[in-house]
C-alpha cells in the first residue's frame, strides 16, 4: 500500500498505538517510520488534533483505523491532510456483512446498551459495524479490568483484552517522548465481549446477568 503510494526510506506515518503492532510492522517493512498519535477515547479512533500535533515536515501519510467497527470522522483528518499535503489512507477491520446480518448485530448492540450495568457500554453512531462490543471496565484500570475479566471466564463468558500492549509500549517501537494517554487509557480499561453475530437469545440474556452481577464489585464504595 505504502510503497505503491510512492513512501521514501525515512518517511513518517501517523498510526494509532491503540493497535496489534502489524500496521506499525508493515510501515517498517515499507521503510518508513511508524509515528503514534493519540486516540479520541469515545471511538477508540486517531483523534484529529493529536494528529495535527504530531504532523512534520517529514510526514508522509495518515492511516485511520476505524476501530472495532466505529465510523471514525473523516472530514477533519481529510482537511489536515490537504492542508500538510500528505497522504491519507483507510483502514477498515471488518469483512463484510449481510444487511440482515448486521441489522441483528445492531440490534442485540443496542439490547446490551440498554441492560449492561456496571461497565461503560461503546458509544452509539450512525454506521457503527460492531466489529466487536468493547466496554469499558471502570475502577482502578488494568487490575480491576483483568480481575472482572477472569470473573466473566469463570462463568463461562468468553471475553478478550483487545489491546494487550499499546504499540508504543512494544520493545520494537519503545523510545521516550511517546504521550499517549488516551491509549494507555483504554488499554488498560477496554474489553471485549462476546461476539454478537455469535450469540443466541438465551446466550445474550445471560451475557447481560452474569455481566449485571459482577459489575457492582468493582464500583468504588
Amino acid at each position: 500500500m505504502l510503497k505503491s503510494a510512492g513512501v521514501a526510506a525515512g518517511d513518517e506515518v501517523i498510526v494509532p498505538a491503540f493497535d496489534s503492532g502489524e500496521l506499525a510492522r508493515s510501515i517498517v517493512a515499507a521503510g518508513a517510520v511508524p509515528v503514534f498519535a493519540d486516540i479520541d477515547p469515545l471511538s477508540y479512533c486517531l483523534a484529529p488534533q493529536a494528529v495535527g500535533a504530531a504532523l512534520t515536515s517529514r510526514t508522509f501519510a495518515v492511516v485511520l483505523v476505524h476501530r472495532f467497527g466505529y465510523p471514525a470522522d473523516v472530514a477533519p483528518f481529510s482537511e489536515l491532510a490537504a492542508g500538510q499535503g500528505v497522504l491519507l489512507l483507510e483502514q477498515q477491520e471488518d469483512r463484510t456483512v449481510a444487511d440482515g446480518e448486521m441489522a441483528q448485530r445492531r440490534s442485540r448492540a443496542r439490547y446490551l446498551d440498554r441492560r449492561l450495568v456496571g461497565v461503560e457500554t461503546p458509544v452509539a453512531a450512525e454506521g457503527h459495524r460492531y466489529q466487536q462490543y468493547v466496554v469499558r471496565v471502570p475502577g482502578n484500570g488494568r487490575p480491576d479490568r483483568d480481575a472482572f475479566a477472569r470473573l466473566l471466564r469463570r462463568r463461562g463468558v468468553a471475553c478478550e483484552v483487545p489491546v494487550p500492549i499499546p504499540v508504543h509500549r512494544m520493545r520494537e517501537f519503545r523510545r521516550d517522548g511517546w504521550m499517549l494517554a488516551e491509549t494507555e487509557r483504554a488499554a488498560d480499561e477496554t474489553l471485549a465481549l462476546p461476539a454478537l453475530d455469535g450469540l443466541s437469545e438465551p446466550e445474550l440474556r445471560r451475557l447481560v446477568s452474569v455481566c449485571n452481577a459482577l459489575g457492582g464489585l468493582l464500583q468504588p464504595a
